[in-house]
């Protein structure tokens, strides 16, 4: 009954209530769609590098000779290993988190027709596995005899290490161990299988490819040069590598240090995600201040009603209605407004979810995340029209039916 009253009530505020019904459907839409880019963003924080971060640093030139890359490498890891507290160094393309990783798509024949996605290949010089650090889950490390020289992209046959996820991804439910893939005319065949292996760009893709990982062993050469992974005890790290850069301008007088490019791989990591942790203490600015609006909104439309009704509510108040009637029907009011302005949303926020993954590839919202802003709206909705509510409860029967 007091359902009926209350959309008999709604009808003569057509307009009022339309506009604060789509104003919290606009809030639903934004909020799930916030709320999952947060949950997105700080999920690509945390992956795990599958490396030991706090032991390894990165050392990259520029401006050498590239005609000479074997003097070069022979001469800055000589030089480096002499370095006190300095306890491996060795040839690499890239280190999680450096974003100069080499990509490339791959396919599970020689044809090329069946694709299996866009995955990172680390090259690494013999020692560099070893001092990442990564985990075998299954197969062998690369061996003295799995290094090749490198032609152009990679050794052109190679025996690699991938990690789980892209095994998993690559061949679902089947053991990895053996298995061919090619990229463009180079052929691998998989020897081992890593827990993690992060790409070096570890946001691109979404986090269902963070780990869509190959490493590569590969002789240091023409192609692989100017980036030296280090490797110390944390404690000694940092002045390793402040060591190493100065050490750099007697080894190699004729080299350019990246500066930038040259850090701990624990400051990549903190560099790297810099942008995410940012996006997402705006987009919990954005969600406090939509909250914010939609509460006021709530609040200024239910204190004109309690003006509006002052004459209904105490002539409710004379003929028995109690403050509990009166609080109970502004907050059932509120709820079914609230309730038309989320279904609504609830449909704004996938269509707003589509935009963003066709402009700026983020992936499909779970549907999860729609009762859950239906849930913050209806708790928002009651405890913003709380007030106005219990305002009109308190009106007295005598001084409402004297103003008439």
């Amino acid at each position: 009954m007091q359902t009926k009253l209350i959309l008999a009530a709604l009808r003569k505020h057509r307009l009022a209530t339309l506009l604060i019904a789509m104003e919290i459907a606009l809030a639903c839409a934004v909020l799930c769609n916030a709320c999952f880019m947060i949950a997105n963003r700080l999920q690509l924080t945390r992956v795990n590098s599958g490396v030991d971060e706090k032991a390894l640093a990165v050392l990259t030139l520029g401006g050498f000779d590239q005609a000479q890359p074997g003097d070069l490498n022979a001469r800055v890891t000589a030089g480096l290993r002499a370095i006190p507290g300095m306890q491996s160094v060795s040839v690499i393309n890239a280190v999680p988190f450096n974003e100069q990783g080499t990509n490339g798509g791959v396919t599970l024949d020689q044809a090329g027709k069946r694709f299996g996605g866009v995955v990172t290949f680390y090259t690494g010089g013999p020692g560099s596995f070893e001092a990442l650090g990564l985990k075998l889950v299954a197969g062998r490390a690369p061996q003295t005899d799995d290094f090749q020289s490198m032609a152009t992209f990679v050794p052109s046959d190679a025996q690699v290490v991938v990690s789980r996820t892209l095994a998993e991804h690559l061949w679902p439910g089947e053991d990895p161990l053996g298995k061919e893939f090619w990229c463009g005319g180079f052929h691998f065949r998989v020897m081992g299988v890593v827990a993690h292996m992060a790409r070096p760009a570890a946001g691109e893709g979404g986090t269902g490819t963070i780990e869509w990982s190959v490493f590569v062993p590969t002789l240091p050469g023409h192609n692989l040069a100017g980036t030296y992974l280090l490797r110390a005890d944390p404690a000694d790290l940092p002045h390793v590598l402040r060591d190493a850069e100065t050490a750099i301008a007697q080894i190699a007088p004729d080299v350019v240090l990246d500066h930038e490019g040259s850090r701990t791989v624990s400051d990549l990591r903190e560099r790297y995600f810099r942008n995410d942790r940012v996006m997402a203490g705006m987009l919990l600015g954005v969600i406090a201040a939509l909250l914010g609006v939609t509460a006021l909104g709530i609040v200024g439309l239910a204190s004109f009603w309690v003006a509006q009704r002052r004459k209904q509510i105490g002539i409710r108040r004379a003929i028995g209605a109690t403050r509990g009637d009166i609080l109970r029907y502004f907050q059932a009011e509120n709820f079914l407004i609230v309730t038309f302005g989320i279904a609504f949303g609830m449909l704004l926020a996938y269509l707003l979810n589509a935009v963003l993954m066709k402009f700026y590839e983020l992936p499909h919202l779970p549907l999860y995340y729609l009762p859950i802003g239906a849930l913050s709206l209806w708790v928002l909705g009651q405890l913003a029209v709380l007030g106005p509510a219990l305002r009109a409860a308190a009106v007295s029967p005598v001084v409402a039916t004297r103003s008439v």
